[in-house]
C-alpha cells in the first residue's frame, strides 16, 4: 500500500495541527505522510513541544508552515480541520482530495490559569487528538477506504 498524504490545519500552526502532524507520523508513518499548517503560522507553542516529548513524540521535524507552502504544490489525500477558525476560513479543495474532516478540539493556549493548568489542557487536547487518529485509522481500515484510494499499491 502506498502511504497517503494527510494536512491538519488550524490558525496558527502552533499546537492542534501540530499535534496531530506528530502523532499521526509517530503511530501512522509506514500508512500516510503527515503535514500541518496554519492559515496565520505562529510558531510552534513550547508546551505543544513539552506535551509531546512526554509521550515519546519525535518533535525534532516541527515547524509552523502557512497553508500557502501546499497549496498547490502538495496532493492531499485527506484535509484534516482541527479548528473553528480555520473551518470558517481555509482552502475548500485540495489537489488529489479524497475526503474533508472537520474535528474541533479546544485550543489550549487560550485556556486560562496558572501554568500547570495550562499544561495539563495541551495534555487533555494532545490525549483527544491521539484517539481521534486512532478512530479515524481504524474506521478508513473497516470501511476498506484506505485500500481504495491506495488502489493496493505498494508505496
Amino acid at each position: 500500500m502506498r502511504t497517503l498524504n494527510v494536512l491538519f490545519l488550524c490558525t496558527g500552526n502552533s499546537c492542534r495541527s501540530q499535534m496531530a502532524e506528530a502523532l499521526l507520523r509517530h503511530h501512522h508513518g509506514d500508512r500516510f505522510v503527515a503535514y500541518s499548517a496554519g492559515m496565520e503560522p505562529k510558531g510552534v507553542h513550547p508546551m505543544t513541544i513539552e506535551v509531546l516529548q512526554e509521550s515519546g513524540i519525535d518533535t525534532a521535524p516541527l515547524r509552523s508552515k502557512s497553508v500557502t507552502e501546499y497549496l498547490g504544490r502538495l496532493w492531499v489525500h485527506y484535509l484534516v480541520i482541527v479548528c473553528q477558525h480555520a473551518q470558517e476560513s481555509c482552502p475548500r479543495i485540495f489537489p488529489g482530495m479524497v475526503e474533508r474532516f472537520s474535528w474541533q478540539f479546544d485550543d489550549p493556549p487560550a485556556f486560562e490559569g496558572s501554568d500547570e493548568a495550562k499544561l495539563e489542557k495541551f495534555r487533555q487536547v494532545r490525549d483527544q487528538i491521539e484517539a481521534a487518529i486512532h478512530r479515524w485509522v481504524e474506521q478508513l481500515d473497516a470501511t476498506g477506504q484506505l485500500e481504495q484510494v491506495s488502489g493496493g499499491q505498494v508505496g
